[in-house]
Parts: structure tokens; sequence; C-alpha cells
């Protein structure tokens, strides 16, 4: 009889003990064991012949569910050191880093595969019979070239169309059991290989004479000036050694284009890992990954849990992205734990921006990572001119000033595209009463709803609660009722009307919704059958949109004016990557900023001297305000229906914490936002100039704060490194 210590998927930061009759089971593997009156799937993380329970009462482990571990060493390494570096429940930590289909207790085993194939009546069709169905006479045509199709074209091809085929029996599916010789190698062709120039040449032989080793590079690239052709060249590298690279790319909307130019330039299947897969998808793409078969996988943040079985190459795409790090449950950032899991696997690491986090920023300048700068633009572009447009005492249609309008028609009628960005989705952030002034407000965050005509409802968009659009008043019964501000909806119907002529086209949250829905909105906008792209945020993040000329930036002063300190650099960083989509080819591009205050100097160092200048004084400013890189912090947060109950939980967190030296605490106070799905929320800051005395500090007292009476009464969370204060 032996103790296997347990990971278990629930909030307590502790190992569960089991007894276990039978040979030591390896860290791990996955068991089925009973937790209460339920069976829940855990994972093994150590072997014991001693408890601190009385063993009698320790209950069985019911069922080993892996023949071997799920987990390599350095991912159960990784699993452990997050655990305690976020103080967070390692059950909950190994939780994601798994495949659902692995949580929920499904085989690790590879399952065979769906092939199509032709049929002998398919083998001799007519394909000019097929006229009328273009996308069942391109599959046939693809099967002719290929004799095998994976499952996956359903999706090329669509499904309408390749169940047609099997319908007209012209084509049969097949099992096959993939094999577990990886074969991608074999079929590694380099095509179409630009000359890099001498910046990117010098960052390429950079990052190629430590291939073999740990080293974290901060590639440090002005839109445009050809990162990814530096990573593509990089990579060609890793790939001939028959290495696997991972790349990490902040949006799913960044990865259709990306991953057809890497298999484009490569010839070999690339592993996508995102939110659009369904369960089964993404364990095959993991496991894939895991066998070695897959020589490139590019993924979203939960990507960096992806296992290879001959690691090469890290990169981290955009690393300055607020989406790499996780919000709720296991607060990780996914750059922090590439820095971790290259150095674990001693690999190169490779984080690209032109706009990089100020944190990382830091570590480059003062010789962590090695700095690695492109200042030109790729080919013949040229960076794009940067202006700001005064719009006080100036009348403006759904928005947009008159002489931003003439501009746009301009490059328009040249046969160039534009682009708007304003973000907020809707349209319009509020609907008030022209008589009284009342204001449709969401009851639960104490935020107006916002307006959305097309769906014909009233939306809020903290919690999602929804009405629909009243026809009076409920205050004065008055029915005249409008809409305050401009959302892209509004945008997309004025422009319309305005432009006549021209198509424009939606990218936000609600316009993108569904599987390929962006792919396709995108495709659309490079084949050119749009010139006026209006979007949210989607919009800035990356694309390469050779025919826009023109950007014009709406509503951003709001953000000058904010209470978290990091607004600053995330408008500095939303206004340069958006200047970086115009003028990307040989047609010279202009970026316009309408404000209120074109003389605030924040938008006057961007614009006279880039966002390295700004970034370099950002960095002074943070350090004589000691915030971070310069200090460590930690957020504890706590939400509950009454506003005393979490504030008097967090005044009895602060008073555990209140005489540590050299360790400030900052609260209680309100989050920005107090009020949200009806529940308020206070904050209490930690901070330190050394990370070691925070790290200490929490450690000392998180079972302390767990055994308060009541943390069991409200809902709280402990944020380390936090980037959202809201």
């Amino acid at each position: 009889m032996i103790i296997i210590r347990v990971a278990l998927p629930i909030p307590k930061r502790q190992l569960f003990d089991y007894q276990y009759e039978g040979k030591a089971l390896a860290a791990g593997i996955r068991v089925a064991v009973p937790f209460g009156p339920r069976e829940m799937v855990g994972v093994v993380w150590e072997t014991s012949d001693k408890s601190e329970w009385d063993i009698s009462k320790l209950k069985s482990i019911e069922k080993v569910l892996d023949d071997s571990p799920i987990f390599d060493p350095v991912l159960i390494k990784l699993c452990s050191w997050l655990a305690q570096y976020y103080k967070h429940s390692i059950g909950d930590v190994v939780q994601t880093a798994m495949p659902v289909a692995l949580r929920k207790g499904q085989s690790s085993q590879v399952k065979p595969l769906e092939y199509w194939t032709l049929s002998d009546e398919g083998k001799h069709t007519d394909l000019t019979g097929l006229a009328r169905a273009p996308k069942q006479r391109t599959a046939l045509e693809a099967l002719h070239k290929e004799d095998l199709l994976k499952s996956k074209a359903k999706s090329d091809f669509g499904p309408a169309a390749i169940k047609a085929l099997s319908e007209k029996a012209l084509i049969e599916a097949i099992e096959k059991t993939p094999s577990k010789t990886p074969t991608w190698q074999q079929n590694l062709v380099i095509q179409d290989k630009p000359f890099a120039n001498v910046e990117q040449a010098v960052a390429i032989s950079s990052i190629e004479a430590k291939l073999d080793q740990y080293g974290c590079f901060l590639l440090d690239g002005i839109t445009g000036s050809g990162k990814t052709e530096v990573y593509l060249q990089a990579i060609e590298q890793v790939l001939k050694q028959g290495k696997q690279v991972l790349i990490l790319v902040p949006e799913i909307g960044l990865t259709p284009q990306t991953v057809h130019r890497f298999k484009y330039r490569f010839g070999i299947d690339v592993g996508v890992l995102h939110s659009g897969l369904n369960n089964t998808e993404r364990l095959q793409v993991w496991q894939q990954s895991a066998n070695a078969q897959l020589g490139i996988i590019i993924g979203t943040r939960s990507a960096i849990f992806t296992p290879m079985l001959k690691p090469g190459l890290l990169i981290v795409d955009e690393e300055h992205d607020a989406s790499y790090k996780q919000q709720d449950g296991l607060r990780y950032h996914a750059r922090d734990l590439a820095v971790m899991r290259a150095r674990e696997e001693n690999i190169p690491l490779v984080l690209g921006s032109a706009t990089p986090a100020l944190e990382t920023l830091n570590n480059a300048l003062t010789g962590k990572y090695q700095h690695l700068k492109l200042a030109q633009r790729a080919g013949n572009a040229s960076l794009a001119t940067q202006h700001v447009f005064d719009i006080r005492q100036q009348p403006l249609k759904f928005g947009v000033a008159q002489g931003m309008l003439d501009r746009m028609n301009q490059h328009l009628q040249q046969g160039s595209q534009v682009m708007l960005f304003i973000n907020r989705r809707g349209y319009a952030p509020a609907l008030m009463c022209h008589q009284c002034g009342f204001v449709e407000h969401c009851k639960h965050c104490d935020k107006p709803f916002t307006l959305h005509k097309q769906l014909y409802k009233l939306q809020c968009h903290h919690c999602g609660s929804a009405k629909a659009i009243p026809k009076a008043c409920q205050q004065c019964h008055s029915n005249e009722l409008v809409s305050m501000g401009v959302g892209t909806e509004q945008l997309e119907q004025g422009l319309a009307n305005y432009f006549p002529q021209y198509s424009s086209i939606r990218i936000d949250s609600d316009s993108a919704r569904g599987k390929n829905k962006l792919d396709n909105m995108l495709t659309s906008i490079n084949n050119n059958e749009h010139q006026i792209l209006i979007g949210t945020q989607i919009l800035s993040k990356g694309h390469h949109f050779p025919n826009v000329t023109l950007v014009l930036i709406l509503d951003v002063d709001g953000a000058l004016f904010s209470a978290d300190y990091r607004a600053a650099e995330h408008l500095a960083q939303l206004i340069t990557q958006l200047a970086g989509r115009a003028g990307r080819a040989e047609k010279p591009g202009e970026m316009w900023l309408q404000t209120h205050d074109p003389g605030h100097p924040l938008l006057q160092d961007l614009i006279n001297n880039g966002y390295a200048h700004f970034a370099q004084y950002a960095l002074l400013e943070r350090q004589h305000a000691q915030l971070p890189p310069f200090t460590f912090q930690a957020l504890f947060k706590a939400q509950a229906i009454s506003a005393r109950d979490a504030f008097d939980f967090l005044q009895q967190v602060a008073q555990l914490f209140n005489g540590v030296d050299n360790l400030d605490c900052i609260g209680p106070i309100p989050a920005l936002m107090e009020k949200r799905q009806g529940q308020f929320r206070m904050q209490l800051l930690l901070q330190s100039a050394h990370r070691s005395t925070l790290q200490k500090a929490i450690g000392q007292h998180i079972r302390q704060i767990e055994g308060l009476n009541l943390a069991n009464k409200i809902r709280w969370s402990l944020d380390i490194d936090p980037q959202d204060f809201s």
C-alpha cells in the first residue's frame, strides 16, 4: 500500500492523499478518485509512504487512466512553478494545462483519423459535370492530386460539399491510425525565401547563434519592418534540425493568415490551437505535438502548455498584447511563462513587437534580454505620416469631422482603402430621454446600456444582461428617446449613407462571431471587396492590409485621463499599431487622430518622436513614481452583494500585511468599476521593491486568508503582477 498525492481541480491550495495498491505511479498520470459524493479526474503529483492524515481513513484510487504521463518533466516543473508563483491551487493549474477532453477523463491514446478518398466511381467521373457545384469540383480535384484528404476537408471545402459527394458515392470515408514516426521533415521545402536586409540579417544570425541554448531576444521592430520574415528564417534552421517551434499569437483572428504564410513557406502541416476549435480537434493537435508529428504549432495564450517532444524555439508575437494575461481563474501571463519554459527547455525565446511592453523593454535595456532592433520598413514601404485633427467646436457627422470625411474621399477616389477605428461596438454607448435626461442603466452594474439597433436591444457590455429597446422613457413616459455617442454600428450606417458608391465592412466582436467568420472577412478585405473598414481593437492586431492608405482614430480622449497608470502605455501602443496598418505596400499612408486635446503631451510625443521615445520617458516616470517594472505588485480583489462584507474582508487581509517591512499596503478601496453583475467590488494592492519580499509575505499568510470567516461568504481572488484594475 502506497500513498499517492493527487492534484484535483478545486480551489484548495493543496494536494490530496489517496491509497493505492500496486506499483508507484509516475507524476503526470491521470487517475479517477472519489471526492465527497462524486468522482473526479486528477493528476498524480507525488508518491509517498506516509501521510499527515490517518492512513486508515484515506480513500483509494478508483482507476488509473493513463499508461504513461501526459505531462513531461518540464511541464510538471512549470505547473509547480505556476502554483507557487501565482499562489494558486495546483489542481487548477494542472486543469488549465490540460485539453478539455483529458480533463473529462477521455483516453489519451491517439485515435484513428478520418480521411476522405475517391471511390471507384469518383476516379472516373467527369469533373465538367460538377460545373454548378464548384466546391464539390474543387474537393474532387484536390483528391485527384493528393489521394487522401484529412477530416478537416469539411472546413476547407464545406460540410455540404463533402456530404453531397459522399451521397453521390464519389468519395468514401476511411479511418487511418497516424504513424508515430514523424514524417513532416521529409516534406520540408523552403519556398519564396526573400533576401533579408541588414537589420533582419543581424537579428536572424543572433537568434541562430543560440539555437541550442537558452537566450531571450526582444525583436523590437516598427510595424511593417519584416518581423515575421525574421521568425521564418530562424524557424527554417530549427526545422532542418528536426526540432519543433511553438508560436504564440494574441488573437484567434491572427492565426489564419499566419498559418497560411507558414504553410506556404515550409510546405508542411501547421498545428493550430485556439478557442475556435472543438475539444477533439484541440486534443489531436496536443497529441501530435507531443509525438513530434508537427514541426510548427501556432496558438493563442493557452497553447503555451502544449507539450513538444523535440522543442527547438519559442516565439511570442505581439508580446505587448493584454490578451496574453489571463484575467480569471489562474491569472498567469503567457509571455512570462514562455520565458520560464524556454529556460527549462534550454531553447531560445523571441519576443516580437513594434510597441514592446514597458516590462519587456526594461529587461532589454538592462541587458537581461538581447535587444534586436528593426528600424526600417521592409521593401519599398514607407512609414505612415501621423497627424492630430482638432475637433473642438467642429460639427461631427456620426462621430467624424467634415475635414476627415473629405480626406477619406480623396483616398477612396484613388482606389485605396480607408480604416476607421472606434473602441465602442454597438450603435451608441447610451440611450437617453430627450425630455427629462433619464439614461437607461443596467441595474446590476450601474452603467448605461449600450444601444444595438440591428439586434433591437439594449445590452450591458459588463455583465451581458439585455432587454428590448423601450418605446418610452420609464421615468417621464416621453417617447423622445435619443442615442448618445457613437459606436461601430452607427459609424457603419452613417458612412454607408455618405459614401453609397463604396462598400464598407464592420469588424467587431458582434459581427465577427462564428466559425471562420473573421477569416472570411479578412480575406474579403484583402481581395478589395470592401473599401471602408470599420472596427474595434481586432483591426489593430498585426493584420496586413496592403491597400489601406488612411487610418482614422476616433474618440481616444477618454484614455488620456484614465485612473489606470497603464492607460498611457496602452493608448500609445494602440495608436502606433493602428498607424502601422497604413502604407504597408507601395502606396504611402497616413494616420489621423481626432481629439479635443491636440496639444496633449502624450499625443505630441508619439506623433513627433515615435513609440521608442515615449517608452523611455514612460519608464522614467514609472521609476520616479515607484511603479512596475521597478516595483512588484499583487492585487487582492473581493466582491459581494454587500459592499461592507467585501471591504471588511480586505480590511482583515490588510491587517495581516501591515507590519511587513518593505511592503506597502494600499486600500481597501473600491475598484475602478465599483459595481458589476449586482455585486460591489473592492481591491487591496500590495507593493514592494523586491519580488522576494512580496512572494514571501503572501506565501506566509495565504492559508490564514483562506481561513478567514468572511472568505467563504464572498468571492475573492489574488492577482500577482496585475494588469487590470477595472
